[in-house]
């Protein structure tokens, strides 16, 4: 019965007109751009249902503007395209601050050493243990996702790293592994991604340079959100590199965006990419607690 409102009321917001002052704000985007016109269509309807059902507050003096909504809505939105999925079922709010901000992380250690440091933050996106109700708050810093939508190629997208998380704990457990289907999936995710992630462990150990940012190693669900970044801003470096982690990816998302065109003036190098600029907060800072409860 709630399943049939719910349709029913998805159904009417999304064949409204979509705004002009929302869509002068995808005309922006250069991940907008690369969609090919079908995907773009879809891409509207989902921001309509994903803007009714989201609150959106600001944080640190941050006034809340359609610029702010539509940007977020949008990149969050492209991971769900083509796949006939709820739309971020258990999130209810987002919480946007001016620019990076300040909270305590907590690690896992050595020996099983658990500590706390206050750190500098993109990002954040809390689920299961430190929200038992089932889903919590997405925490976003606007300058960093106003960097991440401008880049479109660069492999830092903070919108597309928080918004996997919340991908990932859907199924209630946090362990790299979104909600895949059948048994033979999971498998298939397990060997090719799990392959990767322990030789991405092995290439930091030996110090050499690693193919993607090496925050990734920080657990499975740090690696498969790290991924979902390099995977839509840097496609054709991670399918000549990887194949198969590709392939994993394009089976999830349905997608395949190494046949999107490129920005004009965007180019995807073959060597280590991924990494902020020198005055972003780093990775490990800003990534730290994406997962409060994983950390």
């Amino acid at each position: 019965m709630f399943d049939y409102f719910k349709r029913k009321r998805r159904a009417r917001v999304s064949s409204s007109p979509f705004p002009p002052q929302w869509q002068a704000v995808l005309d922006r985007l250069p991940m907008y751009a690369r969609l090919p016109h079908t995907d773009r269509e879809e891409l509207r309807r989902l921001i309509q249902i994903f803007l009714s059902e989201k609150r959106f507050e600001g944080c640190g003096g941050l006034e809340i503007t359609d610029e702010i909504r539509v940007t977020v809505a949008a990149q969050a939105c492209v991971l769900l395209l083509r796949r006939q999925t709820d739309i971020y079922p258990t999130l209810t709010s987002i919480l946007v601050y001016p620019e990076s901000f300040v909270a305590t992380s907590v690690r896992t250690g050595p020996g099983g050493i658990i500590t706390e440091a206050a750190m500098p933050h993109a990002g954040q996106s809390w689920s299961g243990l430190y929200s038992p109700a089932g889903g919590g708050p997405i925490v976003l810093s606007w300058r960093d996702v106003r960097r991440g939508a401008a880049c479109p190629c660069d492999g830092s997208n903070v919108v597309f790293h928080e918004f996997a998380h919340q991908l990932d704990s859907e199924d209630g457990a946090v362990n790299g592994a979104p909600m895949l289907g059948e048994r033979s999936h999971y498998i298939a995710w397990a060997r090719v991604l799990g392959e990767q992630f322990r030789s991405l462990h092995q290439t930091l150990a030996q110090g050499d340079p690693a193919w993607i940012n090496p925050y990734a190693a920080t657990n499975p669900g740090e690696f498969f959100a790290v991924l979902t970044e390099f995977f839509f801003e840097r496609p054709r470096t991670l399918r000549a590199r990887h194949p198969q982690v590709y392939a994993q990816l394009a089976s999830f998302y349905r997608q395949d965006p190494a046949a999107w065109p490129t920005p004009e003036g965007c180019e995807e190098a073959a060597g280590v990419s991924g990494q902020p600029p020198a005055d972003e907060p780093t990775r490990t800072a800003r990534a730290t607690a994406s997962k409060p409860h994983a950390d």
